[in-house]
């Protein structure tokens, strides 16, 4: 900002319109593909070098089907691995939200994604240590280095030590591959990063929403359609539609986003439009702009009007069915009335096992389970044998990790806090939406609030928590004042606002 006595965001814009030419200069991109490079040729000859022996000691191998199945999975990795700056996040993260689906190869999903995440994670590490930089991590990093100490040390005392290490080791490959890989893309191709997440949303909107008209539930939950609508889509399809630069892009924007308030509607999930309200009224506060909480109201009441109007006795079965499903939650299976009565039981049960087990809890992703009767599945959460729904992912780390073990976890917290307090300072003081930190902070907001009533925030095999994470780690970035010195801001658009413009004197540079 303008201003030193307010937190500021990355100021100047560059000429090219991206990180890498102040970090890396004009070669940046040149070289971080050349080294990706130097790094797949030698492991395209050590897979040529199996594969010839594979064949040599078993001819028939290539007639087993799960072999061969593995071979392709194997070569689309390596593909996207070419394009690691293009196409590899949206290809992980794709992995990952079709395990959490309906579709064909779901299931073979669920052990597909691992290997992309490690793969990710390994790659990114090394792209991003090859990088010419002056700092390569900061306080939010090292900090997540201790919360994966601390896990591994509740893993250890954990009555199921295995499945807590394994969960540890995936928390670490995530968080690895937020600090490296993600950031990486970011730093090659800023714009064609954020915006190829804005496309990808924008037709998973549509996908989902055509889906659901023809009858079939993609995502086979109404709480996983409600999370993935309330902490991802409408965030981002809100600020597209605020930063869209021409007409027809904002028109097909903006009936994505008025589906995502449709699917909402009709998934009824409390934790999904309770994140989505804030975002809306958090953004036009920060923006000065209370007509839009106005506008977004006027276009809810109008929907339900028509509705009413259209099918009035089927509007009457379904806000009945809202006052009970929304408000009470009765229909929820073992819940008690209230309007937490669905949350009272796991609340309840974690908050004995966090009495039991104060200081280092039960072990990183397994619970105590004892006395607790059968756990049936959770539509966020991976719910296994050693584990149970908790109903808040707060509630969930104090029972895995205990006080002394949840301290950094809690400290990073903090840090999104901050980080997400800063953009909203900088919305305030310019009166502007167009930096790219926008998007990112609207997310992690979302899902801090929506954390508080589903534990998938830690939970790496949820789509929910990966890319939660890889925003959260973005927005450091773009938020960090150690880098504001040497990182250019990044705008969408050709040029800031007349409010920005009056209170951060920048250089307009077209993009």
């Amino acid at each position: 900002m303008a201003t030193s006595s307010t937190d500021s965001l990355p100021r100047r814009l560059d000429a090219r319109g991206g990180l890498h030419s102040v970090i890396n200069g004009s070669e940046g991109d040149r070289t971080m593909t050349t080294h990706f490079r130097y790094f797949l040729i030698p492991l395209g000859l050590i897979g040529s070098w199996f594969l010839i022996t594979s064949l040599w000691r078993n001819p028939g191998i290539f007639a087993n089907s799960t072999f061969l199945g593995a071979l392709i999975v194997i070569e689309i990795v390596v593909g996207c691995l070419w394009r690691f700056e293009k196409i590899f996040f949206l290809a992980t993260m794709g992995c990952f939200l079709l395990a959490g689906t309906n579709l064909p190869f779901s299931v073979e999903s669920f052990a597909i994604r691992w290997l992309f995440l490690a793969f990710g994670a390994l790659v990114g590490f090394t792209l991003w240590m090859r990088i010419d930089r002056t700092e390569h991590f900061g306080s939010f990093h090292l900090v997540a280095l201790f919360c994966l100490f601390a896990a591994t040390a509740s893993a250890s005392a954990s009555e199921a030590p295995r499945t807590a290490l394994l969960k540890v080791l995936s928390l670490f490959l995530l968080l690895l591959y937020s600090a490296t890989g993600a950031r990486a893309a970011l730093v090659s191709r800023p714009g064609q990063f954020v915006g190829s997440i804005v496309l990808s949303c924008e037709l998973l909107v549509f996908g989902v929403a055509a889906s659901y008209f023809a009858g079939f539930d993609l995502f086979g939950n109404p709480n996983n359609l409600g999370a993935f609508v309330g902490v991802v889509a409408m965030p981002i399809m809100l600020w597209s539609v605020l930063t869209a630069e021409r007409r027809t892009q904002r028109q097909h924007r903006s009936v994505a986003l008025a589906l995502c308030g449709f699917l909402l509607y009709v998934s009824v999930c409390r934790a999904g439009i309770v994140s989505s309200a804030v975002v809306i009224v958090g953004l036009a506060f920060g923006l000065r702009r209370p007509g839009l909480v106005l506008k977004t109201a006027f276009c809810a009441a109008l929907f339900l009007e028509f509705m009413a109007v259209a099918s009035p006795s089927h509007m009457s079965e379904l806000m009945d069915s809202l006052n009970a499903r929304f408000i009470f939650k009765v229909q929820s299976i073992g819940g008690r009335p209230g309007v937490i009565g669905s949350r009272e039981t796991p609340w309840e049960d974690t908050i004995a096992a966090v009495k039991h087990h104060p200081w280092f809890g039960t072990g990183f992703g397994t619970s105590d389970l004892r006395g607790a009767g059968s756990v049936g599945p959770s539509p966020i959460y991976s719910v296994e044998g050693s584990n149970r729904e908790h109903g808040s992912s707060y509630l969930a780390m104090a029972e895995y990790m205990g006080i002394l073990g949840a301290a950094p976890f809690l400290l990073l917290l903090l840090f999104l806090i901050r980080a997400a307090t800063r953009v909203y300072r900088w919305m305030r003081t310019t009166g502007d939406v167009h930096h790219y930190a926008v998007p990112f902070a609207m997310v992690v907001v979302a899902g801090l609030i929506h954390a508080c009533f589903e534990d998938w925030l830690f939970a790496v095999g949820s789509y929910l928590c990966v890319f939660f994470w890889v925003s959260a780690f973005l927005l450091i970035d773009l938020t960090s004042t150690n880098l504001a010195r040497r990182m250019a801001p990044l705008f969408v658009g050709t040029a800031p606002t007349e409010t920005f413009q009056r209170h951060v004197h920048v250089r307009i540079v077209d993009m």
